[in-house]
């Protein structure tokens, strides 16, 4: 048997790479192979620091009899859905033809030419509460095949058809809170503005009857963080086209969510956070920790630090701005990997005594865990998430007055452009250490790092940040404003007619959608430039997204664009050599609005980056320019000139 994944680089292909299955990793050869021998393919997807992934592979994968059933009557292939989140989407649509209990482990059961025709997730050894046992699972799935073939294949075909249709409807939604219908309004469409002043006490009502009141958070067990809908919650609270009571309403919810997490067991005592608890009080997180979950974390303590400070809730900016930090801490302490960047997870698994048990080193006493290997580390480096974790802590650097969280985001950034930016200019989606895969870059990877270059280059004066941010969102926006991803869709997927399953279900629970992170970073470039194809694209993407307020727990990312493009474009540009910068941006700690953008650039570097299309930095002399809509207030020469303009 040869053994394919020992040289991936996924890490969670090589935790599988002994296993006695003879495993393909995703690509055309599984399929040919699946051809030649005219049996079925069985996908496996998972990640490598999901525990029921373990279970599955310690019950089953490593199980003699299971490997020798696999390859007499499947070809076996084995799938990281973090290297390849379009495979994972696309399959995961079709596996919610056959089951509602969706997650991972995900097992689906395709045809040689790749359409799904059954799908599960956990399947245990033997039978359990229902639950039929793999090794009659496979049994079932063998004979089907064999003995009703037609049956099979029409099923398949019925299933590849139906992602079609779904994704295709999706291309035709209106705006959220508006719709495409006449409304009322002349042009047939609200305002962005009217749209979100009319959605947004809706959702916040709706939030609040989702509002655990005895423990925090939302919804009952299990329970998420939900990041992306808090810093939705948090943006209601800053904006200005929003009612000032459903604002207060949206601040005093976000940061009532956010104490709770981190005074309950969801928060380790190093600071990052679990990805999830079991149990309505938070207790018994499932223990893996996320880099994207906390990233996310960082920056909406950031910000809820901020509205508090506003506010004059000092307290509340400080228990925030301590969650902050804290979070930052664990990004720095834990996450971080050699060369800046960082990984994608640590396992909820670890090694005490000698056995592998879930959560057994997160539950010893701190001074009790140097004794012992902490779980291991995902070292696959993601773009999108890094993107993410260097926007946050570029923020928090900032915001917070920590400039060590903005020493690591500008450590992060080069090395994310060092290593996931090929020699022909096209981006990586992931790599460990120096090796990087070949799986396609997404939206998401695209859309999440220009967003973070842009905003650490504002913040850190680095012009070479800010042209690579803009030069990836003009690879992502078309001329006539709408979004593409530079590197089209997954290969194989496409060749299996799949493709259009993967975005069926642009669900933004966990995280912003590839395309919502794409238009963000759009309109972050337009605040930059003034290029009017970027403000369309984000816009042609809300208006995409017809009935997110209606489900905003799902829909955070793109209502959370949605209210930054329906405030005036703001933006603080400012002009001056690295002290008295750093001077005037210490004036401007809690200068934050929903959708903005901070520019700041030596003189040298504003007159180069004004003359070939940033256009808020063109013509700008020495200063700090308050400005909306592009237009600028006379520049403030000194920090109390600044803080003047910022108080009026």
């Amino acid at each position: 048997m040869v053994n394919r994944l020992a040289d991936a680089v996924s890490p969670y292909l090589r935790q599988h790479a002994d296993n006695p299955v003879d495993w393909y990793p995703w690509g055309e050869d599984a399929f040919a192979e699946a051809r030649r021998r005219d049996v079925p393919v069985m996908v496996s997807v998972g990640y490598a620091t999901c525990h029921w992934c373990h279970v599955m592979a310690r019950e089953s994968f490593s199980d003699q009899e299971v490997g020798a059933a696999l390859a007499e009557r499947f070809v076996a292939v084995k799938v990281d859905r973090e290297e390849h989140p379009d495979v994972d989407a696309s399959l995961m649509a079709a596996a919610s033809a056959f089951t509602q209990n969706l997650g991972w482990p995900l097992t689906v059961f395709t045809t040689p030419d790749g359409a799904p025709f059954y799908a599960g997730t956990y399947w245990p050894p033997v039978p359990v509460q229902g639950h039929p046992a793999f090794r009659d699972v496979l049994d079932a799935v063998a004979q089907a095949w064999a003995r009703r073939r037609d049956q099979v294949l029409e099923t398949g075909e019925t299933i590849r058809a139906a992602l079609r249709d779904a994704a295709a409807g999706g291309a035709t939604r209106g705006v959220p809170g508006g719709g495409a219908q006449d409304d009322g309004v002349p042009g047939g469409r609200p305002s962005p503005e009217l749209a979100v002043a009319r959605w947004a006490p809706g959702v916040v009502s709706g939030l609040e009857a989702l509002e655990d009141r005895e423990h925090g958070g939302f919804g009952s067990a299990p329970k998420f963080p939900v990041a992306p809908g808090l810093e939705l919650l948090l943006d209601v609270a800053a904006s200005a086209v929003v009612d000032p009571q459903v604002a207060e309403r949206a601040l005093a919810l976000a940061g009532r969510t956010v104490d709770a997490m981190a005074a309950s067991p969801l928060r380790d005592a190093d600071g990052g956070f679990f990805r999830y608890a079991t149990r309505a009080d938070w207790s018994e997180p499932h223990y893996e920790r996320m880099l994207y979950d906390n990233a996310q974390l960082l920056s909406a303590a950031t910000t809820l630090a901020v509205l508090r400070r506003r506010d004059g809730d000092a307290d509340g900016a400080a228990r925030a701005a301590e969650v902050a930090a804290g979070a930052g801490r664990f990004l720095l302490r834990t996450l971080r990997l050699p060369g800046g960047a960082f990984a994608s997870a640590q396992d909820s698994e670890s090694t005490l005594d000698g056995r592998r048990v879930e959560g057994g080193w997160y539950l010893l006493p701190p001074e009790e865990r140097t004794a012992h290997e902490p779980p291991p580390l995902d070292t696959k480096v993601l773009t999108g998430w890094n993107g993410l974790a260097v926007e946050a802590l570029a923020r928090a650097g900032h915001h917070l007055d920590l400039p060590e969280l903005t020493d690591a985001a500008c450590a992060a950034a080069d090395r994310l452009l060092a290593t996931h930016v090929r020699a022909d200019g096209t981006l990586a989606r992931a790599s460990v250490g120096d090796r990087v895969s070949d799986a396609v870059a997404t939206l998401e990877d695209h859309g999440g790092l220009a967003s973070a270059l842009l905003v650490l280059g504002g913040l850190a004066g680095r012009a070479d940040l800010l042209r690579e941010g803009l030069h990836l969102v003009g690879e992502a926006v078309t001329d006539d404003g709408r979004l593409r991803a530079p590197q089209g869709t997954d290969p194989v997927l496409a060749g299996l007619g799949l493709d259009a399953g993967a975005t069926v279900d642009p669900s933004e629970g966990a995280t912003p959608s590839g395309p919502t992170a794409a238009a963000r970073a759009a309109l972050l470039a337009h605040l930059a430039t003034g290029e009017a194809r970027f403000r369309e694209a984000a816009e042609a993407h809300v208006a995409s997204s017809h009935g997110a307020h209606e489900r905003p727990l799902a829909s955070g990312g793109v209502l959370r664009l949605a209210v930054g493009l329906a405030e005036p474009a703001h933006q603080l540009v400012v002009v001056e050599d690295t002290e008295a910068r750093t001077d005037l941006l210490a004036v401007a700690r809690d200068w934050y609005h929903p959708g903005s953008l901070l520019l700041g650039a030596t003189p040298a570097d504003a007159a180069e980056l004004g003359g070939s299309g940033v256009e808020a930095l063109a013509g700008r002399g020495p200063g700090a320019y308050l400005c909306a809509d592009f237009v600028c207030r006379l520049p403030a020469t000194g920090p109390e000139a600044l803080r003047a303009q910022l108080a009026g």
